[in-house]
């Protein structure tokens, strides 16, 4: 099997590619599992913890941990979270060859033309705002870009489809790799 650990920017398209993946993947038989970071970090998983480096590095790790558990179990884990470090992603990543990393990159003039939820326009108001977002990954606190990541799949030049296709089939190599 293989954990893959999706990142890019809020808006890029992570969950939805995990989502729709994870059903292809269902359709044949596979077990799978999205971890969504939206998800668990609104969970009992990673209750009290807010934006800074320190708490999102430890959500982080609370996930991948959660990923290695299935992984065991011969689940195909797709982790869908930002992690904007890139020193995280390659401890992850050098944890198993099993680890795979894929960089959801999306421009940020597509994200903020975008932006589903309203977040990037919080985020950009002024200091003084009381509806201002601070600790904004990609605005006001940093993104590494990937070094050198498994696979990248750039949201605002391909479809949805043709990004979900194309993250299905790198799993199937990656679970025909790990047999």
């Amino acid at each position: 099997m293989i954990l893959v650990q999706l990142t890019g920017l809020s808006g890029a398209g992570k969950s939805t590619i995990a989502n729709m993946t994870a059903d292809k993947l269902s359709k044949a038989n596979i077990p799978v599992e999205v971890i969504d970071g939206d998800v668990y970090r609104n969970s009992v998983i990673n209750k009290g913890l807010g934006f800074t480096a320190e708490d999102r590095q430890t959500n982080l790790e609370r996930l991948f941990f959660i990923g290695t558990i299935l992984l065991k179990h011969n689940v195909v884990v797709i982790i869908a979270a930002i992690n904007p470090f890139e020193e995280l992603r390659m401890k992850f990543a050098s944890t198993s060859e099993k680890v795979k990393t894929v960089w959801i990159k999306c421009g940020m003039d597509t994200l903020l033309k975008r932006d589903t939820k309203g977040l990037y326009k919080k985020a950009l108001l002024p200091d003084e705002s009381k509806e201002k977002i601070g600790n904004f990954t990609g605005i006001s606190s940093p993104y590494e870009n990937p070094v050198n990541p498994d696979l990248i799949i750039e949201t605002d030049s391909q479809s949805e489809k043709e990004s979900v296709e194309k993250l299905f089939q790198f799993i199937l190599s990656g679970i025909d790799k790990n047999k």
